[in-house]
């Protein structure tokens, strides 16, 4: 279930992607460049397209945004019941290495 939902998001960030380049700004953007708008807008009409790619861009994000936060609530792996403890509150339970004996050296006597 998790993997059909990440895929899902990955699509629907793809899809959102696209549809914003296509959205014409002020300056004409990436839809001049490429036709985008104008091959849509020779479809549904130049006004009936801007609405539609502002309205598909709003339902997509809103999508991604719900299904983001469904992936992480409930799917995300790696997720267990036991009490997540930090590295910190484990370190405490590391014991101090001794310090090595040196065997006793042999002086020679005088």
């Amino acid at each position: 279930m998790y993997t059909l939902f990440v895929t899902l998001s990955t699509i629907i960030a793809i899809l959102l992607i696209i549809i914003v380049l296509l959205q014409a700004s002020k300056g004409g953007g990436l839809a001049g460049t490429f036709g985008g708008a104008g091959n849509l807008g020779s479809m549904f009409g130049t006004r009936r397209t801007a609405d539609f790619l502002a309205k598909a861009t709003w339902w997509l994000a809103g999508t991604l945004a719900v299904l983001a936060l469904v992936i992480n609530l409930f799917f995300l792996p790696g997720q267990t019941t036991k009490e997540q403890r930090s590295i910190i509150q484990e370190s405490g339970r590391t014991t101090i290495p001794q310090q090595p004996t040196l065997p006793p050296q042999n002086l020679p006597n005088q």
